[in-house]
């Protein structure tokens, strides 16, 4: 199996995963500078200025990172163009293509000389990303915080992959210790794809209060609530594990009975700051957050079982 480290460039096996509004520029030059592999995270709606910027903040210094892309917005081919004009230090390493159609996207990307990411959840994932020729498959499994399938567990899904193709496989969902970074690279996984535990970075582009929200959280619900509640054209099939606030609880496996009281109280909500309403995307292992952090120090906590 290739090794994923000489692969990116990295002294560590650990990737922060894309977390679009909590992993920008600053967050993915503090992973790769701690020995792992920072990733930047587009929203749907970001701008090519945006992604040049923080491209600029993630390679200062000659430091690997990459980008991640979501395959299903209209502004796909958009921020493909600005991801391949990147040059330089803010050139990415890797561009993580995922949610959607990938054959294309990922063909742009590898002709242009850069490495292809593709997260995958069920077997159809997984068969499309084969035939992108993705350079590393993600086996995200249904604990993992953010969108994604909710389909498969993380073992069956790193399993499934791994029987399936000889490319790097990146185990994600439900990684947030030493320990369990140690179980996936025991079950054969080339490295972790993990963003919880770098939700309470200082380095995020999170909000304090979204941290301290975040290391107070005792359990998390996979739904669609913040997704309708925003009016966001998320496919149905990507729900997203976020931290089970009342809103959540509330709304989770009835978002097509959601009212425009319910959707005008979630924005008022977040107009305001509270995070009962903010989207606090976390995977299963949040309950392990306990006090805000910088990356380094979550990268050492990851590989001191390895």
């Amino acid at each position: 199996m290739s090794d994923v480290t000489a692969l990116l460039g990295t002294d560590h096996p650990i990737v922060c995963a894309p977390m679009a509004g909590v992993a920008g520029g600053r967050l993915a030059h503090a992973v790769s500078a701690a020995g792992g592999f920072g990733m930047i995270g587009a929203r749907g709606s970001s701008s090519p200025e945006w992604i040049a910027e923080q491209a600029a903040l993630a390679g200062a210094g000659g430091a690997p990172f990459g980008i991640g892309l979501m395959a299903w917005v209209p502004q796909l081919q958009e921020q493909l163009d600005a991801v391949t004009a990147l040059a330089g230090l803010s050139r990415p390493k890797l561009v993580s293509i995922s949610f959607g159609d990938l054959v294309e996207p990922v063909g742009r990307v590898h002709e242009v000389g850069m490495l292809a990411a593709c997260q995958v959840g069920n077997a159809a994932d997984l068969e499309q990303a084969i035939e992108a020729r993705a350079d590393i498959i993600v086996a995200r499994g249904g604990e993992g915080g953010g969108h994604g399938r909710d389909e498969v567990a993380t073992d069956e899904m790193l399993a499934m992959a791994l029987a399936a193709t000889e490319r790097p496989v990146l185990a994600a969902g439900g990684i947030a210790t030493g320990d369990d970074v140690a179980r996936a690279l025991a079950a054969g996984a080339a490295g972790v794809w993990c963003g919880t535990p770098f939700l309470t970075c200082v380095e995020a582009d999170n909000t304090p209060a979204a941290r301290a929200a975040i290391t107070t959280a005792t359990a998390t619900r996979y739904a669609r609530a913040h997704d309708v509640a925003q009016d966001l054209a998320w496919p149905r099939e990507f729900g997203g594990r976020a931290v089970a606030t009342p809103f959540v609880e509330r709304w989770a496996g009835d978002e097509d009975a959601m009212t425009a009281e319910a959707k005008a109280e979630h924005a008022a909500g977040r107009e305001r700051g509270d995070t009962d309403y903010t989207p606090l995307y976390a995977g299963t292992g949040v309950t392990h957050l306990t006090a805000e952090t910088d990356a380094a120090s979550v990268v050492r906590a990851l590989v001191d079982r390895i």
